[in-house]
C-alpha cells in the first residue's frame, strides 16, 4: 500500500491539559503524505501554560508570539487545503476541543470533518497501536513530540497495519517545523 490510499492525518500540540488549554501548533499529512505544519499565535486571553507540556515538544510561549500564525490564517490554510475530507487524528477528544477552539477565535466553520483514527482500526489492529506508533517513531528515528512528525508517524502506522508488513518502515523526512522556524507549505 503507499502513500496514495493513505488518509489525512492531523496531529494537534497544545499548551497543555484540561480546561483553559489551546492549540499551539497544527500538522497534518495529506493522503499523497505531503506534509502541513504551524505554529499558533496564541491569543491574549489564551493563558494557560503547562510547563510539562512544553517539555514534551519544546515549544516556549516566546516562540509562539514571534513565530506564530494568526487563528485565521490557520484556520483559513487548514480549510482551504482539506476542505470536503474526513482527516483522522488519535487524540480525538483533545483535538476535536482545540480544533474547535481555534476555529472559534477565527470565527470559521471547518470546511472538512475530524474522526478518531480507531474507527480505521479493527480489534486486533487496535491492540497493536501503541506498540506500533512506538516502532515506528523509533524507525523514524523522532525525538521530539511536534504535529506533522506526530501525524506522519500516525499514518506511516496505518499503512504498515493495512499492509500486512512487518517490515521497518523507510526512513521520512521529519517535521519542518522547528521550534524556532516555522515551516509551513507555502500557499496556494
Amino acid at each position: 500500500m503507499d502513500l496514495m490510499e493513505a488518509p489525512a492525518v492531523m496531529d494537534i500540540e497544545a499548551s497543555g491539559f484540561g480546561a483553559g488549554s489551546y492549540p499551539i501548533e497544527v500538522g497534518f499529512v495529506a493522503p499523497s503524505g505531503g506534509p502541513f505544519c504551524s505554529l499558533i499565535q496564541p491569543l491574549p486571553e489564551w493563558r494557560h501554560w503547562d510547563a510539562k507540556a512544553e517539555a514534551l515538544h519544546g515549544i516556549s510561549r516566546e516562540i509562539l508570539h514571534s513565530k506564530g500564525r494568526s487563528p485565521l490564517w490557520v484556520a483559513a490554510e487548514l480549510n482551504q487545503r482539506l476542505a470536503g475530507q474526513i482527516v483522522y487524528c488519535d487524540g480525538w477528544g483533545h483535538d476535536y476541543s482545540w480544533l474547535g477552539r481555534l476555529f472559534d477565535a477565527a470565527e470559521l466553520q471547518p470546511a472538512f470533518r475530524l474522526q478518531d483514527i480507531r474507527v480505521l482500526l479493527s480489534d486486533a489492529e487496535a491492540a497493536q497501536w501503541h506498540e506500533l506508533t512506538q516502532t515506528v517513531r523509533q524507525e523514524q528515528q523522532l525525538r521530539r513530540h511536534r504535529a506533522s512528525t506526530d501525524a506522519r508517524v500516525l499514518q506511516l502506522s496505518l499503512l504498515r497495519l493495512r499492509s500486512g508488513d512487518g517490515a521497518p518502515a523507510r526512513k521520512e523526512p521529519g517535521s519542518r517545523c522547528a521550534p524556532d522556524q516555522p515551516s509551513m507549505s507555502p500557499p496556494r
